[in-house]
């Protein structure tokens, strides 16, 4: 992860090396701790049970001290880097403003879209309630704060009491100000500070590969206790997530093939088929980095000009996630579905606030990363538990599919867009 070197050469950033446990390994531990726990239903001994939800809780501790520290810095560096492509160009600037635009639409449109897809298809209440105890989790209640009481939350009186506390929403609207109070500043002191959170953001991640790491026995010990307690209902419950949250990213596939039609003016023919290489390309990788030479092929296919393609396609790769505040904010409400918690107004809006706004923060990372770093916040957020995402994390290899494919198609959608409706040659 750095910083962009030049305003006219935007590139994704280079991460840390940073190993971790494979997807495949994770689903494994979720299976071999499922099948165990459901073999002896009500008959795994208690200090079996005991050990297994110790070691689980243990990891999900290790998991949950990186989110505050990580977020911090993720935010001030995407804030910076942000700022840096915008230097770019008007037509930088023209596509920042579309990238926003989209991803606040897609935390606004799942906010009310998720709860009529979970009232149509609900978690049985037997299920959730099997779930819930499984993991050791009381029932929450989440209180419609008053609206001058929720604006008051977004300032925080001691932000060392509310990093401590994980109270995210006011952290978030902390640090985005002062990400932005950074670009006013002198561009050598600028670069000082904004190193440090790099190399924070950086030292983070490292740490979070090597919780990851763990993740089959984590996955596993939770995985254990989950399927004495839910039995068969936490094979169902896991496989309504997949479906129902899958069904958020497809919203975002439909909408880029309406964007390229609409937008663009391209028959959805023709983007159908020049997006076959590339989602191949998707499926198979899993990440959007590694679909940009696809992309840009794409593109040419399509008619887009090469020089506005080689700024904007490494723009949205570095900067963009169209999918992540819709499938994120619907892991966010789908836990509070599991627990049978009635959203508020205000929890909402805090949701799509910051699902919107870490987005940024999360782009090019690893999906098991951007999981974490991503929906945690979210759920904090919102006044949700994050104990599910510990079992959550180990089947999300299978909606990232859904993820990676609405990305791409959405990355050239707005490419295409931008070239017929925004660019200028001169701009570029």
């Amino acid at each position: 992860m750095t910083l962009l070197p030049e305003p006219s050469a935007p590139v994704p950033p280079v991460l840390p090396q940073i190993k971790g446990a494979s997807p495949i390994a994770m689903l494994a531990g979720l299976g071999a701790g499922l099948s165990l726990g459901m073999a002896w239903p009500n008959s795994v001994p208690e200090a079996v049970l005991s050990v297994s939800d110790s070691v689980g809780s243990l990891w999900l501790d290790a998991l949950r001290m990186t989110i505050v520290p990580l977020i911090v810095a993720l935010l001030i560096t995407a804030i910076v880097r942000t700022a840096e492509a915008a230097r770019a160009g008007p037509l930088a600037v023209r596509t920042l403003a579309v990238f926003l635009a989209i991803l606040w639409l897609s935390a606004i449109i799942t906010a009310l879209v998720m709860p009529a897809v979970l009232s149509a298809f609900p978690l049985s209440a037997k299920a959730g309630s099997a779930l819930s105890a499984s993991l050791g989790v009381k029932q929450v209640a989440v209180a419609a704060p008053a609206l001058g009481d929720f604006l008051r939350s977004l300032v925080p009186s001691n932000i060392v009491a509310a990093a401590a506390e994980s109270a995210i929403l006011p952290l978030t609207a902390f640090t985005t100000l002062f990400g932005f109070a950074l670009l006013r500043i002198d561009a050598s002191k600028r670069a000082y500070i904004a190193g440090f959170f790099e190399a924070l953001g950086d030292a983070m991640l490292v740490m979070i590969g090597w919780v990851l790491w763990l993740a089959p026995a984590g996955v596993f010990a939770l995985a254990v206790g989950l399927g004495a307690r839910a039995g068969g209902a936490a094979l169902g419950a896991l496989a309504h997530y997949v479906l129902i949250v899958s069904a958020m990213g497809l919203i975002v596939l439909v909408a880029a093939h309406a964007l390229a039609s609409f937008g663009a003016g391209i028959k959805p023919r023709a983007f159908v088929q020049a997006m076959v290489p590339v989602q191949a390309v998707a499926i198979s990788t899993q990440s959007s980095l590694a679909s940009l030479p696809a992309m840009l092929l794409a593109c040419e296919r399509l008619g887009v000009k090469a020089e506005r393609a080689d700024l904007v396609l490494p723009l949205a790769v570095a900067l963009f996630r169209a999918t992540g505040p819709a499938m994120n904010l619907a892991v966010a409400i789908y836990v509070a579905h599991w627990f049978g918690v009635s959203l508020s107004p205000g929890a909402m809006m805090a949701g799509i606030a910051v699902a919107a706004t870490t987005t940024l923060a999360a782009v090019s990372l690893p999906g098991q990363l951007s999981f974490i770093s991503s929906i945690a916040p979210i759920a904090l957020a919102m006044g949700l538990p994050i104990e599910p995402l510990a079992i959550l994390i180990a089947v999300e290899m299978l909606p990232d599919v859904m993820r990676t494919m609405g990305n791409v198609a959405m990355d050239v959608a707005v490419t295409a867009t931008v070239d017929r409706r925004l660019g200028d040659p001169e701009e570029v």
